[in-house]
């Protein structure tokens, strides 16, 4: 990873931190309900731009395999639910879009951090994917700075720790 790249500060060990956040599909989830569960929870930029719907179409596309492993997929972004509906259902998505509004879980897991793109800085969603154990503690953790392979390694990941 470059050196100018932002992280997060958390890391493999960590309790991943809860939340209660509401879901496109209308429901409320919580991480705590997925204890005994693994969970790859992704954080993405936003709804209907290019490498984000890429992103969330190869979520999609392993669901079944990510489902067999015993995993749980959730997306989390600070679009609201009208559009995370929307783009769910544009896409056909097999889980959870969760909306982070007001960047509080975002900000737990220290992925609302400034940017910089042809040198405007702005603050915005850091493209990471955690994968959360069992026991609620950060299994890996992915600073995702190339999509191309991402979804497949982290695939890779989840089946070879089953």
């Amino acid at each position: 990873m470059p050196k100018d790249q932002p992280m997060t500060r958390l890391q493999a060990g960590d309790t991943a931190p809860n939340f209660t956040l509401p879901g496109h599909d209308g429901k409320t989830y919580h991480l705590s309900d997925f204890r005994g569960q693994r969970v790859v929870l992704f954080f993405y930029p936003a709804d209907n731009t290019p490498t984000c719907t890429t992103e969330n179409a190869e979520f999609a596309t392993h669901a079944e395999a990510f489902a067999a492993a015993g995993v749980q997929l959730i997306g989390i972004n600070r679009d609201s639910l009208a559009k995370h509906t929307k783009f769910a259902a544009k896409l056909a998505l097999p889980f959870p879009l969760l909306t982070d509004e007001d960047g509080a879980v975002s900000g737990a897991y220290d992925v609302w951090q400034e940017k910089s793109t042809f040198g405007k800085t702005y603050m915005g969603i850091l493209r990471t994917t955690f994968l959360i154990g069992t026991d609620g503690r950060l299994e890996m953790v992915w600073p995702v700075t190339r999509l191309a392979g991402h979804v497949d390694s982290v695939l890779t990941s989840c089946l070879s720790k089953n």
